[in-house]
């Protein structure tokens, strides 16, 4: 096999089993002390009994006394680990039933999450008085905005639907205690940004408590939390045992002859802000790469057959931030000053083992995480498999995304691109849109009207969400919007 070894590398690199194996937890320096199921008031624990919960998780045990505290904080743990119970019981704590208005609002990715966390919050709050009522996109307003009069406290919704309430001022953040963010990494990615910075225009002058809950926070998430949150401290955790996250390491299935789709798939899916996938041949590079761009995406390949002057062209892309997918040989394992990346993809197993930590290793760096995907076929799982056994790597399975899944998932995503679009045009441009009102209806009858209207969903989609992540705008404060009557005080609003 036409396998190339790494260039460039240095004794620095070199990785031994023991620098792998797990550590204590990455706790804040001034680290509250974790809480017991004995140290709980009864009505929590009451709570617990009611949604089936016999002890507290990791992350609730050492999450939760931040939440009391009013400490803003970033929590790192995995998916399925009890991070809702983390944030929703010190919540409820915290909730006046008296005073009818939000006084805590969860933001979710999507409408599945938001149901989901909205209904673990009214089983949790019992007949405390809490009123919950989860806000999203997709179906009719009435029944939420009757929720919202009658005094909602607790409000879970997704961005783009949130931002529509306030918009239409049914719904004020002038009570506002606390702000989480639930899968902070998606809310924080390229196609929820601009709502995220729209909706903090309308948080109060004062200080919100904030925290953001994540499986993962690759380099852009962790430097954008910032403005969101005030001072926050980091928590990283793991499903099973407590210890450092810094890469997620998953593999999925895939069938040997249908590799390439298969990446397409799980690249729609994840929706990484930028990644790398590693090859272990040249040849195989070229055919990825291409892959890859006839599908529409920015991508661009490096190998040690590109002349030195054509690989810096290639790297300095990579640097500013204006290439989103790096298709690359073990050249780019080790040596090479590539910048943190969100994802690591291997489209096949190293044949030597030690380069996977390598290839792993160009992403979770500098204290941020990320995420590291192999697709291996049944033969190479048992390679992946010995991989994972020498160094310590607890492996992850994730199921290929369907098809279906894969337009689900866009979906979802367009419907949120399209309308925050629709939200800031102005007056002439509503009306000026009207016009087209007939024709797509007419259009929607047909199915050759269909495959118009299909085109230009592709069209846009391919545009808006198949480029590099835009680069966040200076930091500053937002401006609030007009007629609200009220100024930002210096110095005490949410950064």
């Amino acid at each position: 096999m036409n396998q190339e070894e790494p260039i460039l590398a240095d004794d620095s690199d070199d990785i031994s089993p023991e620098t792998t194996e797990k550590q204590t937890a990455v706790e804040p320096n001034n680290a509250l002390p974790e809480v017991t199921l004995a140290d709980l008031p009864p009505s929590w624990r009451d709570a617990m009994a009611r949604a089936g919960w016999t002890d507290l998780m990791p992350v609730q045990s050492k999450a939760m006394p931040y939440v009391m505290a009013g400490r803003d904080l970033m929590v790192q743990s995995r998916t399925g680990s009890g991070k809702t119970g983390a944030f929703v019981l010190p919540i409820l704590e915290r909730i006046n039933p008296l005073q009818e208005n939000c006084q805590a609002l969860v933001l979710a990715p999507t409408r599945e999450l938001a149901q989901q966390v909205s209904s673990d919050a009214k089983l949790l709050a019992g007949d405390s008085g809490v009123r919950v009522t989860a806000v999203y996109g997709g179906v009719k307003y009435g029944p939420q905005l009757d929720a919202l009069k009658q005094g909602a406290h607790l409000v879970v919704g997704t961005p783009g639907r949130i931002l529509d309430h306030l918009l239409r001022k049914t719904l004020t953040l002038e009570n506002l205690k606390i702000l989480v963010f639930d899968e902070a990494d998606r809310l924080l990615s390229m196609g929820f940004y601009p709502d995220m910075r729209e909706v903090q225009r309308y948080l109060p002058d004062r200080r919100v408590d904030g925290y953001m809950f994540s499986a993962t926070f690759p380099p852009r998430v962790m430097g954008l939390a910032r403005r969101f949150l005030h001072e926050p401290d980091f928590l990283g955790l793991s499903s099973d045992n407590v210890h450092v996250v810094e890469v997620e390491h998953s593999y999925t299935i895939v069938p040997g002859m249908d590799k390439d789709r298969s990446l397409v798939r799980i690249i729609e899916v994840e929706n990484p802000d930028s990644a790398i996938i590693f090859c272990n041949t040249k040849t195989r590079v070229t055919y990825v790469t291409t892959v890859l761009k006839r599908f529409g995406y920015d991508a661009d390949e490096i190998s040690s057959d590109l002349s030195q002057q054509a690989r810096e062209s290639v790297l300095t892309r990579v640097r500013e931030g204006r290439l989103r997918f790096l298709v690359a040989t073990d050249v780019a394992a080790r040596g090479l000053d590539i910048p943190e990346l969100s994802h690591v993809f291997q489209y096949e197993p190293p044949e030597d083992s030690e380069v996977y930590i390598h290839r792993s290793g160009r992403t979770g760096r500098a204290g941020a995480s990320g995420v590291a995907i192999s697709l291996v076929d049944v033969i190479e799982k048992a390679k992946l498999d010995k991989i994972a056994q020498r160094y310590h790597i607890a492996m992850q399975e994730r199921p290929l995304p369907s098809d279906e899944d894969v337009a689900e998932v866009v979906a979802e995503r367009l419907t949120i691109l399209l309308e925050a679009q629709r939200r800031n045009r102005d007056k002439l441009k509503v009306e000026r849109m009207a016009r087209f009102i007939p024709l797509a209806q007419e259009l929607s009858r047909s199915e050759e009207g269909l495959s118009l209207i299909a085109m230009l969903l592709d069209d846009t989609y391919q545009q808006s969400l198949h480029n590099p992540p835009p680069s966040p705008e200076p930091e500053r404060q937002p401006q609030r919007p007009k007629g609200d009557g009220r100024r930002r005080r210096r110095g005490r609003g949410r950064r």
